[in-house]
């Protein structure tokens, strides 16, 4: 007697669920694009030459959508690892130099900022007592 077996995948993060024809959402979505796309491309191709030099035409347009809805690696598809890919590439800088912000510095620069700003008020605060004077003996001689 022979026992029939279903394989489970042991990890259920890799599974997919399927709408139609074995396919995913995505996988639908991106074939569709290229068939909205490829379909008129060939018409409009077959009348200017001829219909192999169409199918080609055809296959080219069609070809990065069958891509981007079939590819996938790590788990990732197409466009998170041309987005990666651009961002490493071209977006960040290349050198990216190792630095800390140390606690005590930045206690340091605060302590720093506080007695420039201090500063800052005293002299407005001596600039208006000095304009008040100013004015009060203006006022005063005429």
């Amino acid at each position: 007697m022979a026992a029939s077996y279903i394989s489970v995948p042991r990890d259920l993060t890799k599974v997919k669920s399927k709408v139609m024809f074995n396919l995913t959402k995505r996988q639908l979505i991106c074939f569709g694009v290229a068939a909205l796309l490829g379909v008129p491309s060939f018409f409009l191709l077959k009348k200017v030459g001829s219909t192999s030099m169409a199918a080609m035409g055809m296959m080219v347009i069609m070809m990065p959508f069958f891509f981007m809805g079939m590819y996938e690696k790590n788990g990732e598809s197409l466009e998170v690892i041309l987005d990666h890919f651009i961002k490493a590439n071209f977006i960040r800088p290349k050198i990216r130099p190792y630095s800390t912000n140390n606690y005590y510095e930045a206690l340091m620069r605060q302590a720093k900022a506080e007695q420039e700003v201090e500063a800052i008020v005293r002299k407005n605060d001596e600039d208006v007592s000095q304009r008040k004077k100013r004015n009060y003996n203006a006022g005063t001689s005429e």
